[in-house]
């Protein structure tokens, strides 16, 4: 099919930061594209060709918007996938397929993929609520400390917690979880892969992930990562290993942690553009965002070979600022050499809310990274 200046239709269900990032290629492309988002300020609805406001999780909404597209995509899992299902019964492409987004939305299912398909991850234990939790906690079937993950819409950090004591489970959730062993790991890792329906299939290359110690959220993506080449191949071909047991289509972000035994565990997936990406827009001949419409559509894929060194650092909300953004030191932040900010266009902040991320690179990693540091020290989200 034809879909550069046609009357093909490309659907994407979330109208984020992702989808407005994956909106650069299509009207760069003059691909018609249609966003569907439960927000009417949401940072696509500018840029994509028709905007419709309404629940991605709700059954008909999501059939309705979808029924009329050509190829329906996502920039976040957690959408209805009853309606995928229908949907692709009645010959709309959607890709990742209904199937493959099912197996990644409940964390506890996902785990269990893992093993059934002997890809190393932590050894779990899923439990249906948090009383079966305590009971086997009490029976000496679960020790502490452990890693409790709730299964179901988990993001950005959310829903995550390392629990070492019973006072720890106080602040812990009612519902579906997992309670994963906690790994000692060296580096947190992602992959990304990319494949086309054709079953065309590229990686990019290894990126290293530094963590926010309280929100749980990234806060710096290196790459390249600073660990050896054997490690690299190692973790490359893990993440190869998951792409085709999913059997997916599009992006695979797949992040890992490089145990102090040299060991590469995945920890979860992401079947979409991811945070651990964003820097190649900058950095890489072709950004991850242009792979994943290439992918969806069935295109030839990009090269994923990496024209410089960079690091991305995430702007999320100051603590103790909720309301309208404002952006300080954004302009002294320019003065650095390499330095490209990322505005997302969400008019309203709260703390750690991802809002927007900045990318700097330089031919040498660890300069970039003390421009990173100096960045993250210069720009403060806040609220008016």
């Amino acid at each position: 099919m034809q879909y550069f200046s046609s009357s093909a239709k490309l659907g994407i269900l979330g109208g984020g930061q992702l989808g407005k990032m994956l909106l650069y290629t299509t009207r760069k492309w003059d691909v018609c594209t249609h966003v569907l988002d439960p927000s009417a300020s949401a940072p696509s609805r500018l840029a994509c060709d028709h905007f419709v406001q309404g629940d991605f999780k709700d059954y008909q909404t999501v059939y309705d918007f979808g029924k009329g597209l050509d190829v329906l995509t996502i920039e976040i899992e957690h959408v209805n996938t009853e309606a995928l299902r229908q949907l692709e019964k009645e010959g709309v492409q959607t890709y990742p397929s209904a199937a493959t987004l099912e197996l990644i939305q409940n964390k506890g299912v996902q785990k269990d993929f893992y093993q059934q398909h002997h890809i190393p991850t932590a050894p779990h234990q899923r439990f249906e609520n948090k009383q079966l939790l305590q009971q086997a906690i009490d029976s000496h079937k679960l020790s502490f400390p452990f890693v409790w993950k709730a299964a179901l819409m988990g993001y950005d950090g959310q829903g995550v917690s390392i629990i070492r004591s019973r006072a720890d489970m106080d602040r812990l959730s009612d519902g579906e979880c997992i309670a994963e062993k906690l790994v000692p790991f060296t580096h947190e890792l992602a992959v990304t892969v990319a494949r086309n329906p054709s079953g065309e299939t590229v990686t990019y290359p290894v990126v290293e992930m530094e963590f926010h110690p309280e929100a749980n959220q990234v806060e710096y993506v290196l790459c390249p990562a600073r660990i050896a080449e054997d490690i690299k191949e190692k973790a490359m071909a893990v993440a190869l290993q998951v792409s085709e047991a999913l059997d997916h289509v599009g992006l695979l972000a797949v992040e890992l942690f490089l145990t102090e035994a040299g060991e590469i565990l995945v920890n979860e997936v992401a079947p979409r553009p991811h945070n651990s990406g964003h820097h190649t827009i900058e950095t890489a001949h072709t950004d991850q965002f242009e792979q994943h419409i290439r992918a969806i559509l069935n295109l030839p894929l990009g090269s994923t070979r990496p024209v410089i060194a960079g690091v991305m650092v995430n702007l999320v909300g100051a603590e103790g600022h909720t309301g309208q953004v404002h952006y300080e030191n954004i302009a002294r932040a320019l003065e650095v050499e390499g330095v490209t900010p990322h505005i997302y266009g969400k008019k309203e902040t709260r703390p750690f809310r991802k809002m927007g991320h900045v990318t700097i690179v330089d031919a040498d990693l660890s300069r970039a990274r003390e421009k990173a540091a100096q960045v993250k020290q210069l720009i403060n989200v806040i609220s008016t």
